[in-house]
């Protein structure tokens, strides 16, 4: 069975959805190990819960990014993973880390990419009155949240909404396109070739599979 491992830094609701889905079987893999460099993630405890071994690797005990990132992926590999996952993971990775997992490397980032990279997006797009926004999981590259996009869920923002009812909206998507996609890469439909994500042998467009 295909082995996954997972990086958080916060509560993990989208790890939970993995998890959920490794248990029904609608992922053909299970979670090795989950990482974090938070010691008060809740995540961990979700990990525990479920029996999967769960590790908080300190930033402050290593002289830089570099040096966390290669202890890091040091603890990553002695789990041989066929799959690394960032869910909710705060740090930006090194260009070793990324290098080292080329193409096996996803995460899901809360807007329609291009659009809003980084943090406070859905504050963003209320501020900008926007009347929709989204979620992407993509491949890892070295260009913060630029990698090729694998799949997008969009959501209406509505007269009236705070932040809180747009994350809503947003994780309800989360937790039914990771997944999705986790199990379209373990099942070798879904590749990165030449920075390009390629469904069943076909590119796929800039916003992703099944895009408008």
């Amino acid at each position: 069975m295909k082995k996954i491992v997972v990086l958080i830094s916060g509560n993990g609701s989208n790890l939970q959805s993995i998890i959920d889905a490794c248990q029904q079987n609608r992922i053909n893999g299970h979670i090795s190990a989950v990482f974090s460099n938070n010691a008060d993630a809740y995540g961990l405890l979700r990990a525990e819960k479920a029996g999967i071994p769960a590790h908080y690797l300190s930033p402050e005990a290593y002289a830089d990014r570099i040096n966390y990132d290669s202890a890091l992926l040091k603890a990553i590999d002695q789990y041989q993973p066929d799959l690394v996952v960032l869910a909710g993971y705060m740090r930006i990775l090194s260009p070793d880390f990324v290098q080292h997992y080329h193409g096996r490397l996803l995460n899901i980032h809360p807007s329609l990419l291009p659009k809003y990279p980084g943090l406070h997006t859905h504050r963003k797009a209320i501020e900008n009155g926007d009347k929709e926004h989204g979620t992407s999981v993509h491949f890892v590259t070295e260009e913060l949240d630029g990698g090729p996009i694998i799949l997008q869920a969009k959501v209406p923002i509505f007269e009236g909404d705070k932040e809180e009812d747009v994350i809503g909206r947003i994780q309800t998507q989360e937790h039914n396109i990771y997944p999705l996609v986790i199990g379209w890469f373990l099942d070798g439909r879904l590749t990165m070739k030449e920075n390009i994500a390629v469904m069943d042998g076909d590119v796929l467009p800039a916003q992703g599979y099944a895009s408008e």
